[in-house]
């Protein structure tokens, strides 16, 4: 396994334990500004700590970097959708709590959207034409 498919287990995994433990706090009657920036520093920290201990030195090669744009290409496209969601949000007034929350949805689900796609390219390998 390459350093980079790695990485993008680490994100997929990380990315999801994140969410349901800002998701648990927030049921569990936790404010959910100082429960969102803590869950995000944390899966932050938690990244970096894996990539250093798994020896996250490697250079990637061609591959790496083509696989790498390929899966944040289709990740994106669930910012945008989150982007889009919260403008909504905030035409009709929403409260601060919705957006946000459709916000750090977007960027979870993108993240593991992105990964997978990542490793589905390394393991049923990666055609870019």
């Amino acid at each position: 396994m390459t350093t980079e498919e790695r990485r993008a287990w680490s994100l997929a995994v990380v990315g999801l334990l994140a969410y349901a433990v800002y998701l648990a706090s927030i049921v569990a009657g936790a404010a959910y500004a100082p429960a969102l920036l803590w869950t995000v520093g944390g899966a932050i920290v938690v990244n970096i700590a894996v990539d250093i201990v798994s020896g996250g030195g490697q250079k990637a090669d061609q591959r790496d970097r083509e696989i790498g744009r390929f899966g944040d290409h289709i990740g994106q496209s669930l910012v945008v959708a989150g982007a889009v969601a919260a403008m909504v949000l905030a035409l009709l007034e929403a409260r601060y709590f919705w957006i946000a929350n459709v916000i750090y949805l977007a960027f979870v689900l993108s993240a593991v959207l992105g990964s997978t796609a990542k490793i589905f390219a390394y393991r049923r390998g990666f055609h870019p034409w």
